[in-house]
């Protein structure tokens, strides 16, 4: 008599238990990742690696590489592809939305607040304290990033002509794709191939010169393109998304004020999730609950078909020149990015002593402690809460 291996028991399906964890796992992880994408992927190492053993370092670190080849929120994007490993194309699809859900309903609810109670002097003390801390926390960031994303003197040359040019009021893709050709140029002049892929930018960079009338029910359509353009270019970390944010609704079309996008930042980091949940706030504010909606799945529908794509061609793209060249030019300018925006939305925070109190403090802080920046903009909020009810 054969000896047979025992089935799955009567009603057990192994895709529906693993499409269940992955649903669970990062909805938790969605709702409790404060500090950013750094955190998030550290949270998610411990998960996957440790605790469940889903795949092994050398296989994680891989991942975490695979997704800076491409566009978008980096945590998101490996949250989608560990997804991917764990049940195939509904995990895809589970990971990301479970990971993004949690921040988008809480950002919803604080932008109503915001918009129904923010420019109240409560409001307004709270905003004042958090503001300076921010733009703390954004300036550790850049100087966190410095040494990975600028390696050697080519691409340090090519972040200051980067910032230079940010500042100079050049938009932000052409500063993006000029940084990405110069390295791929000065590295590899012979790679067409990778040239070639740079020239796909072309027809978005056209697209981004488009003037957009004032939002309406009728053109919410266009809002969305601006989000979707933002998520189909924007590389390296979530903070680069503050110049496209501020090029794209504060300068070009002007249905924000500096003031509201620090605030939507604000939001943004005291928030769990991905930071580009801050777009969700931003749509709110342009135009209620229908343009918080699409502005978040514009800003977000990038990540998961480029995800899509990865998982099909992660193996060629590893450890060819050109992306490698490509990548670093694109990484110098995000930074360069990055140092224009924190400049300009500085001069906004920044206006009397303790405003700058709060900022060098939480530099102090940053630099001495592991402290979460969520505990550092609450601090900045209660310091902003009790001037308002001294004054």
């Amino acid at each position: 008599m054969t000896d047979q291996q025992p089935g799955p028991a009567p009603g057990h399906d192994p895709t529906r238990a693993r499409l269940r964890e992955v649903v669970l796992l990062f909805l938790k992880l969605g709702t409790i990742a404060f500090g950013g994408p750094a955190a998030h992927i550290a949270m998610m190492h411990q998960e996957v690696v440790r605790r469940r053993g889903w795949l092994d370092e050398q296989h994680f670190v891989d991942l975490v590489g695979a997704t800076n080849l491409i566009p978008g929120p980096n945590s998101t994007e490996l949250a989608i592809h560990l997804g991917y490993r764990r049940a195939r194309w509904w995990g895809l699809v589970a990971a990301g939305v479970c990971f993004i859900l949690p921040a988008f309903l809480i950002v919803l609810l604080l932008a109503w607040a915001y918009v129904r109670y923010g420019r109240t002097p409560a409001a307004g003390g709270l905003l004042y304290g958090i503001k300076p801390v921010v733009v703390a926390i954004i300036c550790w960031a850049l100087l966190s990033l410095i040494h990975t994303a600028i390696p050697g003197l080519l691409t340090g040359a090519v972040a200051v002509a980067a910032l230079a040019a940010y500042l100079l009021g050049v938009n932000e893709l052409l500063v993006l794709a000029a940084g990405a050709l110069a390295v791929l140029l000065a590295r590899a002049p012979a790679t067409w191939f990778g040239r070639g892929r740079l020239l796909v930018l072309l027809p978005i960079l056209t697209a981004d010169q488009v003037r957009f009338a004032d939002p309406t029910a009728a053109q919410l359509t266009r809002l969305f393109l601006v989000f979707l353009k933002i998520g189909s270019v924007l590389y390296g970390s979530g903070y680069v998304l503050l110049a496209f944010l501020r090029g794209d609704l504060v300068v070009r079309l002007g249905w924000l004020t500096q003031a509201q996008l620090l605030d939507a930042v604000s939001i943004g980091q005291v928030t769990p999730g991905p930071v580009f949940t801050t777009a969700t706030f931003v749509g709110y504010l342009v135009a209620g609950l229908p343009s918080a909606v699409l502005a978040t799945i514009g800003i977000f529908l990038p990540s998961f078909v480029f995800v899509a794509l990865l998982t099909r061609i992660v193996e060629r793209i590893r450890d060819r020149a050109w992306s490698a060249a490509l990548l670093d030019g694109v990484n110098a300018a995000a930074l360069a990015l990055m140092a224009g925006v924190t400049l300009q939305l500085g001069r906004a925070a920044l206006v009397d002593p303790l405003t700058i109190a709060l900022f060098l403090g939480g530099l102090l802080v940053l630099w001495r402690t592991q402290l979460n920046s969520a505990w550092l903009i609450t601090a900045g909020a209660a310091v902003g809460a009790a001037r308002s009810l001294l004054g």
